[in-house]
């Protein structure tokens, strides 16, 4: 079973502080397929790393049956890596001088296996991804399907009770997509944990649970909400989730970015009339910087579709061109 709960996943990024992920709780159990669904940049592969031990996140707790993940190191953060979870990569990360059967050796050899006994295992994990007649073959001459079910079997070398997928259809077409998918839900249904990051929604029917990373930014039916901002009263924090534009009634919104020094950025300010925080709505993606009111302020918050019929945009296009140069403009003037 996966116990997360209050998980927050930073990292430094062009000198600035990045943060995917803010207080994430998730329960999940072995048996289960579990889709992260949500658009590029919304933290699902963060979130694996996480999981696999790959990454050390701010804060937050992180369990794999009786293991606590975070704050592991040394050889109980090796046994982890090795036994307690498998990690298919995107990009399928195959060695392409070893056939498929030495490829799903490496872990096993990496682990002080015998060659025998390593050869043995990896010739039945690649008869569970129905591969024998491909055994001998290179990462080269075989299709992006066959190589994800190489990737698959390398990762289930040590058996682990948890599986962890980043995008594992990314790369395929139709017709490779159905036997992958096929397999990791036979995964699940003998009884282990299958974890897959993706942005296709799709894969919905095929999963037990979905965890949305990208928040619907689309619902309508709620009211524009008027705020009264204090002098240095933060509206929204950098890495939050929101659905909300806001426009400015009256004062002035500052909104800043935290640098990896500690240190922050003003990128630009917004006074009457002005709207701002419409791009992570728009694209699904966290809050990118720290909206807060310089004096005191008034804003009006509004769903994005509703925003829309407010500023009355030619099209949604429009609405992305402005906020672009409107970035453009800020740009300009830094470099000046």
């Amino acid at each position: 079973m996966l116990r997360i709960s209050d998980l927050t996943i930073e990292y430094s990024s062009g000198g600035y502080v990045v943060r995917p992920i803010s207080g994430l709780d998730l329960r999940a159990d072995a048996g289960h397929l579990v889709l992260l669904l949500g658009a590029s940049g919304s933290g699902k592969t963060s979130l694996l790393s996480v999981i696999a031990g790959l990454l050390t996140p701010a804060s937050g707790s992180v369990q794999v049956g009786d293991t606590e993940v975070v704050g592991l190191s040394g050889s109980a953060l090796t046994h982890h890596r090795r036994h307690g979870v498998g990690v298919v990569f995107q990009a399928f990360n195959l060695v392409p001088s070893l056939t498929a059967a030495e490829n799903v050796q490496v872990p096993l050899r990496a682990a002080g296996w015998r060659a025998r006994a390593a050869r043995d295992r990896a010739a039945e994990l690649i008869a569970r991804v129905d591969l024998e007649d491909r055994a001998h073959h290179r990462p080269a001459d075989l299709s992006g399907g066959q190589q994800q079910r190489v990737a698959i079997a390398r990762a289930l070398a040590h058996d682990p009770p948890v599986l962890l997928a980043d995008e594992p259809t990314a790369h395929l077409d139709y017709l490779q997509v159905e036997s992958v998918l096929r397999l990791l839900r036979d995964l699940a249904d003998s009884g282990r944990l299958v974890i897959v990051a993706t942005h296709d929604d799709r894969l919905k029917p095929l999963s037990d649970e979905v965890l949305d990373l990208t928040p619907s930014a689309e619902t309508t039916g709620r009211a524009p909400t008027r705020q009264v901002l204090e002098a240095g009263e933060v509206l929204f924090a950098e890495g939050e989730r929101g659905d909300r534009v806001y426009v400015v009634e009256s004062g002035t919104i500052e909104l800043a970015r935290h640098r990896d020094d500690g240190t922050e950025e003003l990128l630009t300010t917004v006074s009457d009339g002005g709207y701002f925080g419409e791009l992570g709505p728009m694209l699904g993606l966290p809050r990118s910087a720290t909206a807060r009111a310089v004096d005191r302020a008034v804003v009006i918050g509004y769903s994005l579709r509703d925003f829309r019929d407010h500023l009355q945009p030619s099209s949604p296009g429009a609405l992305l061109s402005e906020a672009a140069d409107a970035t453009e403009a800020w740009a300009e003037n830094i470099s000046q």
